[in-house]
C-alpha cells in the first residue's frame, strides 16, 4: 500500500509536471497575444485621437487666410464628426464590418486633410504662417506615428490570428478560450 505522504508527493510532482507542460505548450500565448493586440490598438487610437484633436486648430488657422474654402473646411469638419461618433473597443476588433467602417471614416479624414493641405498651396501667406507651419509639422509627425502604430498593430494581429488558427493554439481556443476570435486588421500599405 502507498503511504499518504508518498501519494501527496506524487500528486505534487504531477502538478509541477502538468504546469511545466502547459506553460511550455503555448496555452498562455493566446491571452498574451490578445493583450498585445489590445495594446497596439490603443496606440493606433491614440495617434488617431491626436490627429482629430489637431483639426480645430488647423481649421481656425486656414479660415483666417482662406475663408472662401468653406467646402473643404466643411468636409474636414464632417469627417472629424464621423470619427468622433464612432469608436472601436478592443472587444469589437473581431467585428470586421465595424472595423471597415471605422477605417473608411479615417480614410475620409485623411482625404479631407490632404485637400486642405493642397488648398494651402494656393495661399502663400498661409504657407508661410508660423502657426500653420507648426500645425503642419505636428500633423506630419502624427501621420508618421499613425503609420508606425498601424504597422505594429498589424504585426500583433497577425501573430495572434496565426496562433489561434494553428496547432496547438487551435486546440486551446476550442477547449479553453472559446471566446477568442480572429481580429480585423488594416490592409498592408501599398
Amino acid at each position: 500500500m502507498i503511504s499518504h505522504h508518498r501519494l501527496s508527493k506524487f500528486a505534487l510532482i504531477a502538478v509541477f509536471v502538468a504546469t511545466g507542460f502547459l506553460s511550455g505548450c503555448g496555452i498562455n500565448n493566446i491571452p498574451t497575444y490578445d493583450e498585445a493586440v489590445n495594446g497596439r490598438w490603443s496606440d493606433v487610437q491614440n495617434q488617431y485621437k491626436n490627429r482629430t484633436d489637431l483639426i480645430p486648430d488647423l481649421i481656425t488657422t486656414v479660415e483666417g487666410f482662406a475663408k472662401q474654402e468653406n467646402k473643404v473646411l466643411n468636409e474636414l469638419n464632417e469627417a472629424r464628426a464621423q470619427i468622433l461618433e464612432m469608436s472601436i473597443s478592443p472587444e469589437s476588433l473581431t467585428d470586421r464590418n465595424a472595423f471597415e467602417r471605422y477605417q473608411q471614416n479615417q480614410e475620409a479624414l485623411t482625404a479631407a486633410l490632404q485637400s486642405l493641405m493642397n488648398i494651402a498651396k494656393d495661399y502663400p501667406d498661409l504657407e508661410f504662417d508660423q502657426s500653420f507651419l507648426t500645425l503642419k509639422q505636428q500633423l506630419e509627425s502624427i501621420e508618421n506615428g499613425i503609420a508606425l502604430a498601424r504597422r505594429n498593430y498589424r504585426s500583433a494581429v497577425q501573430k495572434y490570428n496565426i496562433e489561434i488558427r494553428t496547432l496547438p493554439g487551435r486546440w486551446w481556443v476550442r477547449f479553453i478560450y472559446p471566446d477568442m476570435k480572429s481580429k480585423a486588421s488594416f490592409p498592408a500599405p501599398k
